[in-house]
């Protein structure tokens, strides 16, 4: 690995920057040698850093030793890919703020599909939802694309799942380190999916589940994808997130209708009613796709 990439993992892994700091680093020094050079107050003067995240930021480069992580990493076959590698997804670096690093585990061909959909939906959904899967998914994954999900349970699980059993391809982007699965009912899928299939995640793999990861994950679920199909979602929620996202990068957003009465449609209806392509079936999804 060269030293660029390397530092750019190395400061993925500290606390105090997200990505707009991150970026802002590369605009001064493209090279990222003058950040291992600055003092916390040469990081609040240049880059208007508060305080405590320049404190902890520069503790965090000048302590971790990102040679043991990488190290580590190799043993338990997680391959960091930067933004500037040739293995980066396509499709995920035409977004607004495609992640800096990601790390993956499993069929590292998949970064680069670009038959991807994204399918996406609620953790408690009915029978209905579940037989709308078992419906539409069979026909895609026989033309040879790659379903992507957020491993979460309900619809994703569901996704996951009927494409590994269909023999498809199946990405799962992860809300929290590949060291940390969650939900940990799913570890059983997730260690199945390592051998021919893929999981990734913007996060280093130390890092535990937090809330706000989720919400910011979805951007990766969409970025990754032509198009977002959505099956069943309440009117808050993560589907809803992710459909949203996909709109903002172009992508084609689709849904499957429910009943008027059912709050786990009314997501889906209302994304209908705003303009997405009602499914019926899995010709509808192709179509909307120009297959």
């Amino acid at each position: 690995m060269d030293v660029y990439k390397k530092r750019l993992i190395h400061i993925n892994h500290c606390r105090g920057v997200g990505w707009k700091t991150t970026h802002s680093f590369l605009e001064h020094d493209p090279t990222l040698q003058k950040i291992y050079e600055y003092s916390p107050h040469d990081l609040i003067r240049i880059f208007s850093m508060r305080d405590k995240h320049a404190e902890t930021f520069y503790h965090d480069l000048h302590h971790l030793n990102i040679d043991d992580l990488l190290h580590e990493y190799t043993i338990h076959q997680i391959t960091p890919v930067t933004r500037f590698s040739d293995l980066y997804p396509p499709l995920l670096l035409n977004i607004f703020d495609p992640p800096w690093v990601l790390y993956c585990k499993g069929n590292l061909k998949l970064l680069t599909a670009t038959k991807t959909l994204a399918v996406v939906g609620t953790r408690y959904p009915s029978q209905n939802g579940l037989h709308s899967i078992d419906k539409l998914l069979p026909a895609i994954v026989s033309k040879g694309w790659t379903i992507v999900s957020g491993l979460a349970e309900g619809i994703d699980t569901k996704a996951h799942e009927l494409t590994l059993k269909l023999n498809g391809k199946t990405i799962a982007v992860l809300g929290s380190g590949l060291y940390h699965i969650y939900p940990k009912k799913n570890m059983s899928l997730a260690q199945l999916m390592t051998k021919d299939q893929l999981l990734l995640s913007e996060y280093p793999p130390f890092q535990k589940p937090q809330r706000w990861q989720f919400p910011e994950r979805n951007r990766i679920i969409s970025g990754l994808s032509r198009g977002i199909l959505v099956v069943e979602a309440k009117m808050k929620s993560g589907a809803l997130i992710t459909a949203d996202h996909g709109l903002e990068q172009g992508r084609e957003v689709m849904a499957v209708p429910g009943s008027i009465l059912e709050e786990r449609s009314m997501g889906t209806n209302l994304l209908i009613q705003n303009g997405a392509k009602l499914i019926l079936n899995a010709e509808d999804i192709l179509s909307e796709l120009s297959c």
